[in-house]
């Protein structure tokens, strides 16, 4: 189809026009190459192009550019990113489908597929004027084949794919955000990223999407981009789900990007940010609150005397509606912890509300004495505090085989070990209770420090992209280590490869986790956060893999 010749151009659209028609029409199909200008062109392929969405209702200034990775209409890639596409459209985003052409085998060749790549997005930022979008507010998304493409675009753009053909190539070819899901043929081997993919000066903000169980396409390649977009400090996102082959289940990457966009300012302002206490204010979804300390008088293991007295608070619900059991802890370096904290109590409320029951705990803190660990004093506390929880669960109604942990910081390395190292006693016994397993079922890691070598005492030297960083030698990643969840700002100096690389031997051990890092966001991002981002919906994350399955 040859698109209406509209009746207002730029100038440049005018001289232009007579080789290559840009129509503004709503629903136009636009082809990339004037009538033989198409680089290596091969006879019987279909011709490369654009089709551009209908208009939103209101733009809020970007343009995303869809591949349809597997080339026809009808094609997997188009069923499945039409509800994100949707999700733009009804976000103020425009949204144009690239069609770009097939090899001999049907697969996305990486020449002509890069070549029609880099001519759509010069034919998208020429058509932005009238279009109603900001030239510098051009991205490009794609699942498995797309989202390589994609990720060449986003990374390479510096790199010319085929000779000028005519004026739209005077423009530039990079873009401002990419969203690549399960991108494919990423790895030159296990662990290298393929050197095509130059990670060039004009490298953008990038939101990388992976399902735990894609054979095609295994998820370390995810995990290593992330890597270099690290390394470049391009902010960046990593989300890795634990279930799903070709593609994550149901609508949860579109929810994340779309939060993505927002916090990247690419929906518009993301609004004023705010505190978590404004949302959770109360105790009115609570029942029953019951104080109970750790440690018979006289059994705490290696006193301290400058230490807390540690205790445990059951929070019931007041409609109790899963017999699993949360315990919530803060961060605060292991030299202080605070219960009523925002990494406790919003997430406490949040969980009453939802009906379940959370348990918040306060170890000792400060550190104890040298020749113990930073974490001992805490790690005893949290062992002692899961078997209390245990064996007080079944006079509550609750379930003592349905136990889940979580902290933040410090405390979220207080997690992990508490996920991968329960078969190693942390204290002799010194009551009954002791005589319970300190395993959990469910671990939720939230920004942890302290988890690899380059930053075992603090941030990491190195933001843990180093090999040479490796995971500290106390998580033992025993044969009783649980499900994880792992919630990381990507800005953050306790690197979120604290978090992507436990994730990584999670999985080398066949172990179902999920990680999110946020793209901008430092340590304690849930401290103040704009509604609509990854930040403010934190809790639900939590929700949805604590709860469903409990």
């Amino acid at each position: 189809m040859r698109p209406r010749f509209p009746s207002l151009r730029s100038a440049l659209g005018a001289a232009l026009g007579a080789l290559l028609p840009l129509s503004v029409t709503a629903g136009a199909v636009q082809s990339l190459w004037p009538e033989a200008g198409t680089p290596d062109a091969r006879p019987g392929v279909a011709a490369p192009c654009l089709e551009w969405s209908d208009a939103p209702a209101a733009r809020t200034g970007a343009c995303a550019i869809i591949v349809q990775g597997d080339g026809g209409a009808d094609s997997r890639d188009v069923a499945a990113l039409r509800p994100l596409e949707r999700k733009l459209l009804d976000n103020g985003m425009v949204c144009v489908w690239l069609r770009h052409r097939p090899d001999a085998s049907g697969r996305p060749a990486q020449q002509a597929a890069w070549q029609d790549g880099q001519r759509a997005v010069r034919l998208v930022r020429r058509a932005a004027a009238e279009r109603g979008y900001d030239p510098e507010k051009i991205g490009v998304l794609g699942f498995s084949a797309g989202a390589r493409l994609a990720l060449l675009l986003a990374t390479s753009s510096q790199t010319n794919a085929y000779e000028r053909v005519d004026d739209a190539d005077d423009l530039p070819c990079h873009v401002n955000f990419a969203i690549p899901m399960s991108p494919a043929d990423v790895l030159a081997d296990d662990t290298t990223v393929d050197p095509v993919f130059a990670f060039d000066a004009k490298t953008c903000t990038t939101c990388l999407f992976h399902a735990g169980n894609d054979a095609q396409s295994p998820p370390e390649g995810s995990t290593r981009l992330y890597r270099r977009f690290r390394t470049k400090r391009v902010p960046a996102e990593l989300h890795l789900h634990p279930d799903g082959g070709y593609a994550p289940p149901g609508s949860e990457p579109f929810e994340r990007a779309v939060e993505f966009l927002r916090q990247s300012g690419f929906l518009g302002d993301p609004g004023p940010e705010v505190s978590p206490f404004d949302r959770w204010g109360n105790n009115d979804a609570r029942a029953t609150y019951a104080k109970e300390f750790l440690w018979p008088e006289g059994g705490t293991p290696d006193p301290q005397q400058a230490q807390n007295a540690p205790y445990i608070e059951w929070h019931m619900p007041k409609e109790l509606k899963t017999r699993a059991i949360q315990i919530l802890y803060a961060g605060g370096g292991y030299g202080f912890n605070n219960p009523e904290d925002f990494e406790v109590t919003p997430t406490r409320r949040y969980l009453n509300e939802r009906g379940m029951a959370v348990v918040t705990l306060k170890y000792r803190c400060p550190r104890p004495a040298a020749p113990l660990p930073k974490h001992a004093s805490a790690w005893q506390d949290l062992q002692r505090a899961v078997r209390l929880v245990r064996a007080g669960a079944a006079e509550r109604g609750l379930d003592p085989g349905k136990i889940g942990i979580m902290g933040c910081s410090a405390a979220g390395h207080l997690t992990l070990l508490g996920a991968t190292s329960s078969l190693t006693p942390a204290y002799a016994p010194v009551d009954d209770v002791d005589a319970l397993p300190c395993n959990v079922q469910w671990a939720i890691a939230i920004y942890p420090a302290y988890a690899l070598t380059d930053g075992a005492d603090g941030i990491n030297r190195t933001g843990g992209n180093d090999d040479s960083a490796v995971l500290v030698p106390e998580l033992a990643f025993d044969r009783d280590t649980c499900p994880t969840l792992f919630l990381h700002g990507d800005a953050d100096g306790y690197a979120a490869m604290n978090s992507v690389k436990c994730w990584e031997k999670l999985r080398a051990m066949g172990v179902r986790s999920e990680l999110h890092t946020l793209a901008t966001r430092s340590h304690t991002f849930q401290r103040r956060a704009s509604p609509g981002t990854g930040s403010y919906t934190y809790n639900d994350r939590i929700w949805e893999f604590a709860a469903p399955d409990r």
